[in-house]
């Protein structure tokens, strides 16, 4: 059963849909569901497995369909956090991903601590950064040697 914050997270997902013209199935349902779940950053096919899970009879075509339609949407984004599959995430809060390159950990930041970095880029040099779309890679903590 979703947590009360995730029925109305897929609510709005649901009503964003409708306004824009699109139908809410049940297979589109189980997919903003999966992605609501997760622990913010499944690939394709993580999502495409927990919806089958639910609903085996869900094609991954339908589930890869339903990601590009909520990505047209602003709802979810992708990003690349390494050398495997893109992961997918909601928009609600912009942040950055920093991949240890030691232990693979992920952290996600708050976009304001590349604003500065960003501004800079587009005023000096005319070039739009796009920091959510790849990880920036880096040592963490508890893997960088005191």
């Amino acid at each position: 059963m979703a947590a009360p914050h995730q029925k109305e997270q897929l609510d709005q997902i649901v009503e964003l849909i409708r306004r824009h013209g699109g139908r809410v199935t049940v297979p589109r349902r189980a997919v903003i569901a999966a992605i609501l779940e997760g622990d913010g950053h499944r690939s394709a096919d993580d999502i495409g497995r927990a919806v089958q899970a639910e609903h085996p009879d869900v094609a991954l075509s339908t589930v890869y369909r339903t990601l590009d339609a909520l990505q047209q949407l602003g709802v979810i984004e992708h990003s690349h956090l390494g050398h495997g599959a893109a992961v997918y995430h909601l928009t609600d809060h912009g942040h950055v991903h920093l991949v240890c390159r030691s232990c693979g950990d992920v952290t996600d930041v708050p976009d304001e601590i590349v604003a500065e970095l960003t501004a800079r880029l587009d005023d000096e040099h005319g070039f739009a950064l796009a920091p959510r779309h790849f990880a920036m890679f880096g040592t963490c903590r508890r893997c960088r040697p005191d």
